[in-house]
């Protein structure tokens, strides 16, 4: 008889025990036997936070090495109906950040449109035309109206003469429009009747930050084989699986579409477009050069795979910007919450080769249970990153 070392270890603890008696004890149920000392009887998933007993380095990175043009912020949120402005922030507190940070712009990319934008322009950007940039978004609640497509192409020249730096497609367009209210068909995101729209941004140098679908669990069953399983469980209105939404990729396609048939608009993809696929992104980037992307709320997507995010960093150096979709007492979401913390963590993840670390400040992992390490770019590809890229999209001077 073959003995393997695992049985030996549970032949000697079993006769130490009958060496040692047991008395009169009642024997332990079949359940109590299977667990090990110490071990919790059904551990519900939310309380589960391990700690990690890898010793690996780790380094704090305080400030950006380089100045810092954060593309992807929501200081304000316009309610598009009436167009009221919130204020998710005051003026003081988010500019000490930046100075601890070494921030040099904040992009505000919900800054409304019409009155809204006017009031959104005015609390941050005229005061402070240097800390602050303010986007428009298109006006969704006319959309389905006869004359929409020439109205927002007049919109988007108002929002210039307003102040506004560049236009913000929220991922609305393509899982949220409807035409005819809410039990309308979805609106395309490579619908015609945004054609002017897109014309207008490049006739008035005004690059479009571009919001397509979300991470491909948002698609799928929430089961036990999704990864996102706990963040969709927390946020349940955030999945698409089925009814008539498309599939991620037909969204995809339907962006690489618009960026394809309008080459002098300058379109920047949130989200590194998507970070789960970086050679499908790369194929896009390859075809098309009017396209960048930006890494907001997805280091979480690239720190887990630390090879081919370097790559692509090498790569695609010049059309990637920095942002994080940072949100001003933003609490329900631990990795877009803005402060000194989230910061610190993308630092990290760019300029040192740390192992194995939160991508959050959260107590649990709030997108999926992993960690990421970090890619350590070269100083030349940081400034670009930095602020280099994203100067030169805004017509701006570092």
């Amino acid at each position: 008889m073959r003995w393997k070392r695992r049985d030996w270890l549970a032949g000697v603890s079993g006769v130490a025990a009958a060496a040692l008696g047991t008395g009169c004890s009642r024997p332990a149920s079949k359940e109590a036997e299977s667990r090990p000392a110490g071990a919790q009887p059904g551990l519900p998933l939310e309380q589960y936070e391990p700690k990690s007993m890898l010793h690996a380095a780790e380094s704090k990175v305080p400030r950006a090495r380089f100045p810092v043009i954060d593309i992807h912020t929501h200081l304000t949120f316009v309610n598009p109906k009436d167009q009221k402005v919130k204020h998710n922030g005051s003026v003081e507190e988010i500019l000490a950040v930046m100075d601890r940070k070494n921030i040099r712009t904040l992009v505000d990319l919900t800054g409304g449109c019409g009155d809204g934008l006017k009031e959104t322009v005015a609390h941050w950007q005229t005061p402070h035309p240097d800390r602050f940039l303010v986007f428009t978004e298109p006006w969704w609640s006319r959309a389905s109206e006869p004359n929409y497509a020439q109205f927002q192409a007049e919109e988007i020249q108002k929002a210039h003469q307003a102040g506004a730096k560049g236009i913000k497609v929220l991922k609305t367009l393509g899982l949220y429009l409807r035409d005819g209210g809410p039990e309308g068909k979805l609106v395309k995101v490579d619908d015609p009747r945004f054609d002017p729209m897109w014309e207008a941004a490049a006739a008035l140098n005004m690059p479009v930050a571009i919001h397509t679908s979300d991470p491909e669990a948002f698609f799928l069953p929430i089961d036990r084989y999704n990864e996102r399983y706990e963040e969709l469980h927390a946020h349940p209105d955030w999945s698409f699986y089925g009814k008539d939404f498309p599939s991620n990729r037909e969204l995809q396609e339907a962006r690489a579409r618009v960026i394809g048939r309008h080459p002098k608009t300058q379109f920047i993809a949130l989200h590194v477009a998507d970070a789960e696929d970086l050679r499908y992104v790369s194929e896009l980037m390859d075809k098309y050069p009017n396209m960048s992307v930006e890494i907001g709320a997805r280091i979480g997507e690239l720190g887990r795979q630390p090879r081919a995010a370097r790559k692509f960093f090498d790569k695609y150096q010049d059309r990637i910007l920095f942002g994080t979709d940072a949100v001003p007492h933003g609490d329900a979401y631990p990795q877009q919450v803005y402060g000194d913390l989230l910061y610190e963590i993308y630092y990290r993840f760019l300029e040192t080769e740390d192992e194995y670390f939160d991508y959050a400040p959260a107590r649990i992992p709030p997108q999926g249970r992993w960690r990421i390490y970090g890619l350590g770019l070269a100083e030349g590809i940081l400034k670009k990153v930095y602020h280099g890229n994203a100067a030169r999209l805004l017509g701006i001077k570092v």
